[in-house]
C-alpha cells in the first residue's frame, strides 16, 4: 500500500469541516454533504434534470462523468457535493474540497475539485438562478471556511453567464475577486456552413495539401468515416480507442488513458453514461476497417465538449486526426449546437490552426471571511499577482 491514504487521511485531520453545513435564505438552501453520502439514485434523477436546463452546459460535472471519476480519484470521500436548492428543487452544483497546498505555496484554501481529466469547472446552475447560487455559495464558504485564506475556482470559462454573475456577485457585496490565471483555448463558433467555414479557416495551400493527403491515405485501403450517436459496437470502439491512444506518444509517456486503471474506467463508464443520455457523438476514420483515427465528443446542448482523440502514427504523414477534424465540421450544421470547446491546451499546433475562435478560461481567487482573512487575502493575491500578470499559476 501506497503512502497516499495515509497523506490524505492527515490533510482531512488538519483541515476538519467548520460545524455548520448549510445556509439558507427564504426559500433558498445550500447544503454541502460528501458525495458518498449523497450520490444515490433519487439524487442522480434530480442532478440530471438540472444538467438539462443550465445556464452553461459542463459534462465533467454532469453525473454520467462526475460520479466515475469521484469513485475511482476520490476513494475516501473528501469531496463535498454543494447543492443549492430553491422550493425544494435542485438548481445548483458544484463538487469542492479543502487543500493545505494552493500550487506549491502553503496556502490553506477552498476550491473546485478537479482532476486531469476535468476540462470545465463551472458549477451545474440553472438558468436565472446564476447570482442566487453564489450568494449563497459564498455565505456558505464564509460559514464554513475553517482554515481556508480563499476560495478558488479554477477553469471558468471568462466570458460566460456564471462568471459574469460571480463578478457582479462580488462586487455588490464589497468582496475582492482576482482572475489569477488566464488563457486562451480553440472553440468552434461560426454561422457558417462546413465548407465555408474551411475555406475561411485554412489557407488554399492548406486545403489543397489536406485532400492530397486524403487522396494518398485512401490508396492504402479503402478509407471510411464512421459516425455514431448510439450504443453501437459502444465497448468495442471504447477497446480500439484505447488501444489506438496506447499506441502512441501518450502511451510511451505513461499518459494515455489505458495507462491506469482508474482512467481506463473513467473512460469507460463516462462513454456508456453520455450515450445513455444521449450526450455521445463518436466519429472514427477507418482503413480496411482498422481505426486510424477517433474522436468522441460530448453534445451538451447549446453547445459540445470534444473531449478525447487519437490517431495512427503510423500513418501520421496522412494526417489522419487533421482529415477526421474536417469531418468533425459537421458539428456546425448539427441542430441545437451553437459551439464546441475544443477542451485542447493552449496554443494546441493542430486545432489552432483548423479553428479560429477563442474560448478564455480562467481562475478565480475570491475572499471570504472576516476582516483579518480578507487582509490576509489581500496581501496574498497581491503577492500572486506582482510575480506574473497571470498569477503564480501560471
Amino acid at each position: 500500500m501506497g503512502a497516499e491514504p495515509f497523506i490524505e487521511r492527515r490533510e482531512l485531520s488538519r483541515l476538519p469541516p467548520a460545524p455548520a453545513r448549510a445556509v439558507a435564505a427564504g426559500d433558498s438552501v445550500l447544503v454541502s454533504a460528501s458525495w458518498k453520502r449523497w450520490a444515490d439514485g433519487a439524487a442522480i434523477e434530480r442532478w440530471d434534470a438540472l444538467a438539462l436546463n443550465v445556464a452553461e452546459p459542463n459534462p465533467f460535472f454532469e453525473s454520467w462523468y462526475l460520479l466515475p471519476a469521484l469513485r475511482r480519484f476520490d476513494r475516501m470521500g473528501k469531496v463535498e457535493i454543494l447543492r443549492f436548492e430553491r422550493a425544494g428543487e435542485l438548481v445548483g452544483l458544484l463538487p469542492f474540497e479543502r487543500s493545505w497546498r494552493y500550487q506549491r505555496w502553503p496556502l490553506p484554501h477552498m476550491r473546485t475539485w478537479l482532476h486531469p481529466n476535468c476540462f470545465a469547472a463551472a458549477p451545474l446552475v440553472a438558468k436565472g438562478c446564476e447570482r442566487a447560487f453564489w450568494a449563497a455559495f459564498l455565505a456558505w464558504a464564509d460559514a464554513n471556511g475553517a482554515a481556508a485564506l480563499f476560495a478558488h475556482l479554477p477553469e471558468m470559462p471568462v466570458d460566460g453567464h456564471l462568471a459574469a454573475a460571480l463578478r457582479a456577485e462580488a462586487a455588490a457585496q464589497g468582496r475582492r475577486i482576482e482572475l489569477v490565471h488566464r488563457e486562451e483555448r480553440a472553440l468552434l463558433d461560426s454561422d457558417l456552413s462546413p465548407e465555408d467555414y474551411l475555406e475561411k479557416a485554412v489557407r488554399g495551400k492548406k486545403r489543397k495539401e489536406l485532400r492530397r493527403q486524403h487522396a494518398r491515405l485512401s490508396e492504402e485501403g479503402k478509407l471510411k468515416l464512421e459516425r455514431f450517436s448510439d450504443d453501437r459496437c459502444l465497448a468495442t470502439w471504447t477497446d480500439h480507442f484505447l488501444a489506438l491512444e496506447a499506441s502512441s506518444w501518450k502511451g510511451a509517456a505513461g499518459s494515455a488513458l489505458a495507462a491506469h486503471d482508474a482512467t481506463t474506467g473513467l473512460f469507460r463508464d463516462a462513454l456508456r453514461g453520455a450515450v445513455e443520455r444521449g450526450r455521445l457523438e463518436r466519429l472514427s476514420l477507418t482503413l480496411d476497417g482498422r481505426p486510424v483515427a477517433m474522436l468522441a465528443n460530448f453534445i451538451t446542448p447549446p453547445g459540445a465538449f470534444s473531449y478525447k482523440t487519437a490517431f495512427d502514427e503510423r500513418f501520421a504523414r496522412f494526417s489522419p486526426g487533421v482529415l477526421l477534424q474536417l469531418e468533425n465540421l459537421a458539428l456546425l450544421d448539427q441542430h441545437g449546437i451553437a459551439w464546441c470547446d475544443s477542451c485542447a491546451a493552449a496554443d494546441h499546433p493542430m486545432i489552432d490552426g483548423l479553428w479560429t475562435e477563442r474560448r478564455t478560461i480562467g481562475r478565480y481567487s475570491v475572499a471570504i471571511g472576516g476582516a483579518a482573512k480578507r487582509a490576509g487575502f489581500d496581501r496574498v493575491v497581491s503577492a500572486e499577482l506582482s510575480r506574473s500578470p497571470r498569477g503564480i499559476a501560471a
